[in-house]
């Protein structure tokens, strides 16, 4: 996955003279005059940025410099104490160190959100009275609420200006360009619109996940048929497979029994955002062949990959504005989708912008990964289902899924068998070049994918064992393409530039996929369809900030949860965009993935402060675009390699 992608930069980076000599292997080519040292960048941007020093201290304190130990536990180590003081007279007891319990550790979850919260039904503004009655733990006085409501964060309301009226009403945080004086939601009829976000989760459909009431009978055909030695195929009786309740109402609760997922045609789930009507066709009720299938042709296109945290809809919508072609969902579980879990059925969702769209799984077994895509192929739109065998990281790894599944080929060929059974889109794959570093696999794996029915396959070039620390091996890559043909191959690892992709593209593939490039640079796609070096200015790279904070607020919501999330994601993303080094800055061009910047001064504050390496900046700048943070907050960056101190 390539959201652990990013290595930490040496700490003691380019000194003032560092670029008269040989460039430092690993180190960003920077022009002499730019570069400097570790004190001086920190002193330039604390005496140029003096607004509220005090508060910018203590965000340094809890978000970026001496986060390695809490406060609690820093005491203790300071003073050589193992556990927590004796009482006098008694005997210290030798406290046995207890792994993975750090009970010290800051809480992520803000506690400020349940003090004095309004109940939903007010904010809703809904006819009805709260269901909980005298029993509910929220707010029911709007008066009381907004005596206690923090002060907005701006004038003007992302969500009001976009679809008329604010959902969530007197606690927006931007209140106060929709709000009467007597607290009342104001409402632009003329411009009233629903969210245009599809694939959510029905409630009922949830309901009936959590209860386990939902019948996969194509699903368990498939599996059926697989665990007999045959190859999956369609029979009349599974031409048009039973359906439990009224049109309209497929699944509604009927006791006990199972219901089984619908047709098309036999009743639209109400989460579908497109409704037919008129007669039922043969296309209706006729399960398609495979050779009928709907083709994927994405050949020449530019792939955005799948990043988990943080390839969110937010991002991915700026993007396409810059020239993505396809894009992936983040990676989403199996199990946890198969459960009904609201947030991994987010991950799901898709923007009216992102015209070729996939979602990736990630399961171990083919029981659960083939009812998943049943489940999925009636309730969402999608154009693909990719399948992640390529996830790196040990949690997946050590339960049989990501890179586990290149050792697991039995598994492996009744998971894409039978989840090419279920499905009437494309389905696709993405592999690594295999587990341990020099046992290359996937030119083996690639001729059984295509036998299986994968539509189109992903490879990244490197091995589960080498992570990021070495390139990827394009010559590899190109052998791939030979054995993988005629099925199209796509390429990825390593591309930051528009010479990058041009070389990729040499070797044979059907396409690139970008993935930590997107991250450091996301007008790399416009570069690589112009074929230009883009000198993007740091007015500019805070107005793509900007962007982001809207789109944010708009999925995740603009009350006071809803902010403190588009924070956070804000805040990871820009511990990936400190990489990025200005052009006009640069001897040499292009910038390499794997060279590290040194500490260079900008050529304003602002692409200076955009350099910096510490979470205390990075809350700085999100403060320029959401407000200050609350007095509890505290960021921890997901990935290590990005928790700079």
């Amino acid at each position: 996955m390539a959201e652990g992608a990013a290595e930490a930069p040496a700490e003691s980076g380019g000194g003032g003279d560092s670029g008269a000599g040989a460039p430092e292997r690993g180190v960003a080519p920077i022009k002499p005059q730019y570069l400097t040292t570790k004190e001086q960048f920190h002193e330039f941007l604390e005496a140029k940025g003096q607004e509220k020093p005090s508060q910018e201290i203590e965000a340094g304190d809890r978000s970026g410099n001496d986060l390695a130990e809490p406060e609690a536990k820093r005491i203790r180590l300071e003073d050589g104490q193992p556990g927590e003081a004796a009482e006098p007279g008694e005997r210290p007891q030798v406290q046995k160190r207890a792994r993975g319990q750090n009970k010290g550790r800051p809480h992520m979850k803000p506690t400020h959100y349940d003090k004095n919260r309004l109940c939903p039904s007010l904010v809703q503004e809904s006819a009805a009275k709260c269901f909980f009655g005298d029993r509910c733990r929220f707010l029911h006085d709007v008066g009381l609420y907004l005596e206690t409501k923090p002060s907005d964060l701006g004038p003007r309301c992302v969500l009001f200006e976009t679809f008329g009226r604010c959902p969530y009403g007197v606690t927006c945080r931007f209140g106060g360009a929709h709000l009467g004086p007597e607290g009342q939601n104001l409402v632009q009829e003329e411009r009233v619109q629903a969210p245009l976000v599809r694939n959510g989760l029905d409630k009922a459909l949830q309901q009936q996940l959590r209860k386990r009431k939902v019948r996969f009978e194509r699903a368990e055909q498939a599996l059926r048929q697989l665990s007999k030695g045959h190859v999956p195929g369609p029979s009349p009786e599974a031409a048009v497979p039973e359906v439990s309740g009224a049109k309209g109402a497929p699944l509604q609760d009927s006791g006990d029994a199972q219901q089984a997922l619908p047709e098309p045609g036999a009743g639209a789930l109400a989460s579908s955002s497109v409704r037919t009507c008129g007669p039922l066709t043969d296309e209706d009720v006729v399960r398609l062949r495979p050779c009928e299938k709907r083709r994927l042709d994405i050949s020449g296109k530019l792939y955005l990959a799948p990043l988990t945290t943080c390839g969110n809809l937010p991002f991915r919508r700026i993007c396409k504005r810059f020239g993505a072609d396809v894009t992936c969902g983040e990676m989403a579980v199996c199990t946890n989708l198969l459960q009904g879990q609201t947030s991994e059925w987010a991950l799901l969702r898709r923007h009216p912008c992102e015209d070729v769209f996939g979602v990736q799984l990630e399961g171990a077994f083919p029981d659960t990964m083939t009812k998943c895509a049943e489940l999925l192929n009636r309730t969402i739109e999608v154009d693909f289902v990719d399948i992640n065998v390529g996830c790196p990281i040990d949690l997946v790894y050590k339960k049989g899924g990501g890179c586990a599944l290149m050792n697991r080929a039995a598994k492996f060929q009744q998971i894409v068998r039978g989840m090419n059974q279920v499905l009437d889109v494309p389905l696709t794959v993405k592999i690594r070049t295999g587990v341990q570093e020099r046992v290359n696999l996937a030119h083996r794996l690639l001729p059984e994918l295509r036998d299986w029915g994968a539509a189109l396959v992903t490879l990244h070039g490197r091995s589960r064992e080498q992570r990021y620390t070495k390139l990827a091996d394009w010559e590899y890559i190109a052998q791939c393409v030979t054995a993988a043909s005629p099925m199209p191959l796509f390429g990825n690892g390593d591309i930051l530039s528009y010479e990058d992709a041009n070389r990729a593209m040499q070797t044979g593939v059907a396409g690139v996929m970008v993935a930590r490039g997107a991250l450091l640079k996301p007008w790399l796609f416009t570069e690589i369809k112009e074929q230009r070096h883009w000198d993007i200015s740091s007015s500019e790279r805070l107005a793509i900030l900007q962007d982001f904070t809207h789109y944010g607020l708009e999925h995740w919501g603009s009350d006071t949860q809803g902010v403190e999330k588009t924070r956070r994601f804000l805040l990871e993303w820009l511990s990936f965009l400190c990489r990025y080094v200005p052009v006009g800055l640069l001897e040499r061009l292009p910038q390499r993935i794997n060279e590290r910047p040194p500490y260079y001064v900008g050529r304003d504050y602002l692409e200076t402060l955009m350099a910096s390496q510490r979470a205390a900046d990075w809350i700085r700048i999100s403060e320029m675009l959401l407000g200050p943070v609350p007095p509890d907050f505290v960021f921890l960056p997901k990935h290590k390699a990005n928790a700079y101190k």
